[in-house]
């Protein structure tokens, strides 16, 4: 394969360090194939020199804010570069959890219902016993959590209202937009998506109060099981559900929407990944094994799907 590829990880964002992770475990994939490949850290690289340097293919594997907001996507559009994953709109839709939320339920799709976002001025100009009524409405426990953010980072649990304005204040060190929704008990499942088609879906098992980032990338008690255990109709159901959000928001080639099935036995949309994570603990490339395709044939697939 001639064609120059640039496989893009690290950036400044708070998720920086799975980033490299993840990055290191594509471009490696990539060179022990005979790929052209080099790998570039946009802190260290000037991105509008990239047509200069021959590239002709990018591997977007930034985490968070300017990977997966459609900043860089916007960059690489303009130079004109073929790239992995969604475009620009889909990209900036879907880092911002409560406006994916809002085009969600427009299309009926299920969401954890009421939710409020929490804008960081407002909690530090207007009476906070004002806004501490505002959240009552949603009764507690209810979980708080970065609007604009990933791997869980930020995120808090609520079981009493005096705890509240200190895990705002924690919660507000990651974002000036926080999302409050009211906690749901239930299973965790997070499944990926590529090329329009869902990969197995895969049960989270956790000792912590939720899937945080200690349970995500360090804790060695976390149980994943893939199968996931759902009956047939249920995981058709769950299919079904993920296409359509997936879709709505238009997003392309691959990545991962995480759910929650409550004590009612229903599912109800937790987010969406537009850039999965490709560590030695990620989902997706567990998911991809699953359906037969190794972390090579997986590269290659979204590698060759670029938009």
């Amino acid at each position: 394969m001639s064609n120059k590829i640039v496989v893009l990880f690290g950036g400044n964002s708070l998720e920086r360090e799975i980033s490299l992770k993840s990055g290191k475990s594509i471009l490696n994939t990539l060179i022990k194939s005979g790929v052209n490949a080099i790998g570039i850290d946009p802190i260290n690289f000037p991105l509008l020199y990239l047509k200069k340097y021959g590239f002709k293919k990018a591997f977007i594997a930034l985490h968070g804010r300017g990977g997966e907001d459609g900043i860089i996507q916007g960059i690489l559009e303009y130079l004109n570069i073929p790239y992995t994953g969604s475009g620009v709109l889909s990209s900036a839709i879907t880092m911002n959890k409560f406006l994916t939320k809002i085009i969600w339920k427009i299309y009926g799709l299920p969401i954890i219902y009421p939710h409020l976002l929490l804008n960081k001025k407002d909690f530090i100009k207007k009476n906070y016993l004002i806004i501490e009524q505002k959240i009552l409405k949603i009764k507690l426990p209810i979980i708080i959590k970065p609007n604009c953010n990933g791997s869980s980072l930020g995120i808090l649990k609520i079981n009493h209202i005096d705890d509240l304005f200190n895990a705002l204040e924690k919660s507000f060190m990651y974002d000036n937009n926080i999302l409050i929704e009211k906690y749901i008990k239930g299973t965790e499942y997070s499944i990926g998506i590529l090329n329009n088609k869902i990969l197995p879906p895969i049960k989270i098992g956790y000792e912590n109060i939720f899937y945080d980032y200690q349970s995500k990338y360090y804790s060695n008690n976390t149980k994943y099981f893939c199968p996931s255990g759902l009956s047939k109709n249920k995981e058709k159901e769950l299919e079904n559900i993920i296409l359509k959000a997936w879709k709505v928001l238009n997003c392309k080639i691959w990545g991962r929407i995480d759910v929650i099935l409550d004590e009612n036995k229903n599912f109800q949309l937790l987010e969406i990944n537009t850039i999965p994570g490709m560590t030695s603990k990620s989902l997706y490339p567990i998911a991809a094994k699953k359906a037969g395709l190794s972390f090579y044939d997986l590269i290659m697939k979204i590698l060759f799907s670029t938009k």
